[in-house]
């Protein structure tokens, strides 16, 4: 007999993206051996101590890398795919609840380190 399959969504979900990526994932063995502390030094000259809080700046490199490893160009395109790879969020330290930066945001960042 030929089933079919259908989805009715659960209200809370008990599972983390820890669990989600396996354990031998690229950007989770990326993410054990990249040290970007350094960058929020190097970067603090950018940074106001008014207004509203800024994007991480090792988020903002690692969103960047993404983009890199995956031949991405545009900021909207780059932002959507963060948001959908699982692994991916687990290695900019977003949760699966949680927003990402808006494009604006990164075209913006980009714009203020320059080259």
């Amino acid at each position: 007999m030929q089933g079919k399959k259908h989805i009715t969504p659960k209200l809370f979900y008990n599972t983390s993206l820890e669990r989600l990526v396996p354990g031998d994932n690229f950007y989770r063995r990326l993410n054990s051996q990249l040290e970007l502390h350094f960058l929020y030094k190097a970067t603090q000259q950018y940074y106001g101590t008014e207004g509203q809080e800024s994007i991480d700046p090792v988020v903002f490199f690692k969103i960047l890398l993404v983009g890199y490893l995956n031949n991405i160009n545009s900021d909207r395109s780059l932002l959507r795919y963060c948001a959908n790879c699982l692994d991916v969020r687990l290695f900019t330290g977003y949760d699966l609840d949680e927003e990402l930066p808006w494009h604006s945001t990164i075209s913006r960042t980009r714009q203020l380190y320059g080259e």
